[in-house]
C-alpha cells in the first residue's frame, strides 16, 4: 500500500474534533488517537494542528475543558462540547455532506468537463 499524505481541507480538522467529543468529553491524545482508529490510519492529526484546532474552538466557546487525570495517571486537559460546539457539529456536518456529495457527483460523472 502506498503512504498518502492526505492534508486536511481548512474547517475539516474542527469538524472531526467535534464529532470525536459528541460522546463525552475526551483528552487531546484520546481524540487525536480516536480519528486514527476511526480512519483505519488514513487520518493522523499532527499535534500542533489539533491543539491550534482546540484553542480556536475553546475561544468561539464550541468547547469547554477541564484538567483531569488521563487512563495513565498523568494531569490531562480535557474537552467537551458546549450546546453551542454541538450546533456547530449539525451545521458543519451537513455542509460537509454536501461538499462530499458534490465532489462525488463530478468524480463519478463519465462525461468529463467539456
Amino acid at each position: 500500500m502506498v503512504k498518502r499524505d492526505l492534508k486536511l481541507l481548512q474547517g475539516t480538522l474542527d469538524v472531526l474534533v467535534l464529532k470525536t467529543l459528541e460522546s463525552g468529553s475526551h483528552h487531546g491524545y484520546a481524540i487525536a488517537e480516536w480519528i486514527r482508529e476511526t480512519t483505519d490510519a488514513t487520518l493522523q492529526i499532527e499535534d500542533g494542528a489539533l491543539y491550534n484546532s482546540l484553542h480556536r474552538m475553546e475561544k468561539r466557546r464550541w468547547l469547554d475543558s477541564r484538567w483531569g487525570v488521563s487512563e495513565n495517571n498523568r494531569r490531562a486537559k480535557y474537552y467537551r462540547l458546549t450546546a453551542k460546539g454541538q450546533r456547530q457539529l449539525e451545521q458543519s456536518t451537513s455542509a460537509w455532506n454536501s461538499y462530499a456529495e458534490a465532489v462525488s457527483k463530478v468524480l463519478s460523472s463519465t462525461e468529463g468537463g467539456r
